[in-house]
């Protein structure tokens, strides 16, 4: 099968979160079963092509021309990469947008993605289904089904669509369908139209074949007024073709048996090199060695609203007043980076922050604390509690999202469980939950044993991508004409 992603952010070319750690694994995993995979993304600064596909493909952003070129990338693992090339539109110091905000023009940024990725399949490569995400790339399923849905080279083309996050929806005010070429006939209940804005994603929900999400708990959660964005009415509407497929992660990487930037390997039959990393962390963070038998509480995240730091604040003294210590990574909100900054400074050689992203570290402190910290309001998927449970580093996690559907809770009668969760959206709760990690943690051999049961987990691509691969063939079964005097029984 040939299957084409349309996104905005893909490894190893670019990032700026979970999204684009999915563009690369898989992609890879669909071609190591024996499928073919072209990515097509925005060709960002500092983006190397090999070879330019066709020099101009004439764009009609209302009544604007624009000539982007499509170039091929350096294919990586069998996939093969290639780039809507418009210097103007993609060539910037980031991604989405500045210090003053997102980038006043996205909307067209995006929308001309999608209408070079149509002429893609029509002039270069032509799959038997493209994979769109989020709302970057949610106007493809808009075309193909409206000015699109003549055109015999792509009107039988099936469109999954994929939800990472539903809170961010490529929201723009009405006069934005204008400016990308859009009629007006689309700005409904029934398409974009969303509480007097335009809305992206919500093109994708309503003409993609099939909806996926990033794991079953939260393709649930979407159709709740408390986690859907506004748009819980659109998905319970499409609710028969909504399947939530957990992301995996890529054990290449992320594995404390090869992983090259840690201080010491180590694995689920001798985890005596977890001692020398955690050993190293302190010394990077500069808490003193008296605290290497004192439990070593780890975080990696960004510091947004979503994360559910303010839990934190809420009983951050208690916390602070058990035996443990906390360091931390990660860079986001203004309030949150001054809150994790004043935390260190009350508590010198107990907590330690670094603010901004440093992926070597990120790799030490999976391997070098002994909990790692998520107590997210929501989590779609969530990648870091999986890296943890490879690195024998125990989950402490609210149960939402995909982290309710890795995370087990540890049953110490049973021997069987491979974190901790807690359910209420409060700072009581977390505080709890840590506590019982605390508690297990006095027994070393105990301890260790959920260890080991997190460690034996495999959350690689390979299963998931199975499920793409039902998908799609579902997608394409559901673009066949029937034939008159036939029916379904």
């Amino acid at each position: 099968m040939k299957v084409l992603f349309v996104a905005s952010e893909g490894l190893p070319y670019s990032k700026t979160g979970g999204l684009a750690d999915v563009i690369e694994g898989l992609p890879k995993a669909l071609v190591e079963a024996g499928h073919e995979v072209g990515v097509l993304l925005p060709r960002y600064h500092g983006n190397r092509v090999s070879s330019t596909l066709v020099s101009s493909v004439t764009v009609a952003l209302g009544d604007r021309l624009r000539f982007p070129a499509i170039a091929e990338g350096k294919s990586v693992s069998g996939v093969r990469y290639f780039f809507v090339d418009d210097p103007d539109f993609y060539d910037r110091d980031q991604l989405y947008g500045d210090k003053h905000g997102d980038y006043p023009d996205n909307a067209e940024r995006y929308a001309e993605l999608s209408r070079v990725a149509i002429e893609f399949v029509k002039r270069v490569w032509l799959p038997d289904v493209i994979h769109c995400h989020d709302w970057q790339a949610a106007l493809v399923p808009v075309l193909l089904r409206t000015q699109y849905a003549n055109d015999p080279a792509t009107r039988s083309l099936p469109v999954v669509f994929t939800i990472h996050n539903i809170a961010y929806q490529g929201l723009f005010p009405p006069a934005a369908l204008r400016k990308i070429g859009l009629p007006e006939t689309l700005f409904t209940m029934d398409s974009l139209e969303f509480y007097g804005k335009a809305n992206y994603l919500k093109g994708g929900l309503i003409f993609s074949d099939y909806l996926t999400t990033v794991s079953r708990r939260y393709a649930k959660e979407i159709q709740t007024p408390e986690f859907g964005g506004g748009l819980d009415g659109v998905i319970r509407s499409r609710a028969d073709r909504l399947v939530g497929i957990l992301n995996g992660v890529d054990y290449s990487a992320w594995s404390p048996e090869s992983d090259t930037l840690i201080p010491q390997n180590y694995s689920i039959h001798n985890l005596d090199g977890k001692r020398t990393c955690k050993k190293e962390l302190l010394e990077t963070f500069k808490m003193p060695m008296i605290d290497l038998d004192r439990p070593l509480i780890g975080i990696v995240s960004r510091f947004v609203d979503q994360k559910g730091f303010d839990l934190i604040a809420q009983v951050c003294s208690e916390l602070m007043n058990e035996n443990l210590a906390v360091v931390a990574l990660g860079t986001g909100q203004p309030e949150y980076e001054k809150f994790f900054r004043s935390m260190a400074e009350k508590n010198p050689g107990r907590f330690a922050v670094k603010i901004g992203y440093d992926n070597a570290l990120a790799h030490r402190i999976e391997a070098g604390a002994d909990m790692f910290l998520m107590p997210s309001r929501y989590e779609p998927c969530g990648l870091n509690q999986i890296y943890s449970l490879r690195y024998g580093t125990v989950p402490i996690v609210r149960a939402t999202g995909g982290l309710d559907d890795t995370i087990q809770n540890f049953d110490a009668k049973l021997g069987n469980g491979t974190g901790f969760k807690f359910e209420a959206y409060d700072g009581r709760a977390l505080l709890e939950s840590v506590r019982e990690a605390l508690k297990v943690y006095r027994d070393p051999k105990i301890w260790q044993i959920i260890q080991v049961n997190g460690m034996a987990k495999d959350y690689s691509w390979k299963a998931s991508a199975a499920a793409y691969v039902t998908l799609y063939e579902a997608a394409k079964r559901s673009r066949i004409p029937r034939v008159a005097g036939t029916s379904k029984r």
